[in-house]
């Protein structure tokens, strides 16, 4: 079973955008706790101390024992969402769910990378995480602080999905048995070379082309042999005896030409 936190909660009568900021001017952080068997039940927490909480858990998935002082019985739950002010990067709000320690609950538990990769150690191969979290089933006792993904076996061109995990006591998978996990994939330097060659490829062939379309020299077939007849312009009168112009109309009549003297 994974570490157990407290937390200190008051219940809090008023609600809404003023109460919630009244509650940030005095450096406490509007909750709600979330319970399967009871209604939602505002709370607030002191700042300093859920940010001490914070720094503890890190990113283990635990579960935290809220102690109040109007109630004598403490509630089992996790942080299920943290809200935060992009710009000033303070905590705005947290829901909390209630579990009991006697059924099984819902929760998401960080992937973590246990072992070194063969694909890595031997094939140059890089590890890629398609998964950060999964969602479990678990009772309050069986819960673990990760799924631990043993990468050992894993070489380039393979990835573990969500079938392909050690069996945890206790924790039934929800996600997708298809869904991967972690892959060992190709370096990123290989991949980009690939790419760029074929690119440069074809610039060297752009630059061909615009050399032959200004007669660069030394370019077979760009420049017009010395000596040749140059086509005539659009609209010029065809010579007498000369072969009809390409695109004429079939069975147009050429001028006959004058016959020779004798």
């Amino acid at each position: 079973m994974s570490q157990k936190f407290q937390l200190n909660v008051v219940s809090r009568a008023q609600t809404g955008r003023s109460a919630s900021r009244r509650l940030r001017k005095a450096n406490r952080v509007p909750a709600i706790l979330y319970g399967k068997h009871t209604q939602p039940e505002s709370l607030s927490v002191e700042g300093a101390e859920f940010i001490r909480l914070l720094k503890a858990v890190g990113t283990r998935a635990v579960l935290v024992e809220l102690a109040r002082s109007d109630k004598p019985e403490k509630s089992l739950s996790f942080l299920q969402e943290i809200q935060r002010d992009p710009i000033t990067d303070k905590y705005l709000h947290l829901d909390l769910q209630e579990v009991k320690s006697d059924e099984k609950f819902e929760i998401r538990v960080p992937v973590r990378v246990v072992g070194e990769s063969f694909g890595v150690k031997n094939q140059s191969g890089v590890l890629e995480m398609a998964s950060q979290a999964l969602r479990i089933r678990v009772l309050a006792k069986d819960l673990p602080e990760a799924i631990l993904v043993d990468v050992s076996e894993l070489k380039v061109g393979e990835t573990l999905k969500v079938s392909s995990l050690k069996a945890v006591v206790g924790v039934e998978f929800l996600d997708p048995k298809g869904q991967p996990v972690v892959s060992c994939v190709e370096p990123v330097a290989e991949i980009v070379q690939e790419v760029v060659a074929p690119t440069a490829s074809a610039a060297e062939g752009a630059a061909a082309a615009a050399a032959s379309a200004a007669g660069a020299p030394g370019v077979a077939g760009t420049a017009a042999a010395p000596g040749a007849a140059a086509a005539p312009a659009a609209g010029a009168a065809a010579k007498p005896g000369a072969a009809p112009a390409a695109g004429a109309k079939p069975g147009a009549a050429a001028k006959p030409a004058a016959p020779a003297k004798k």
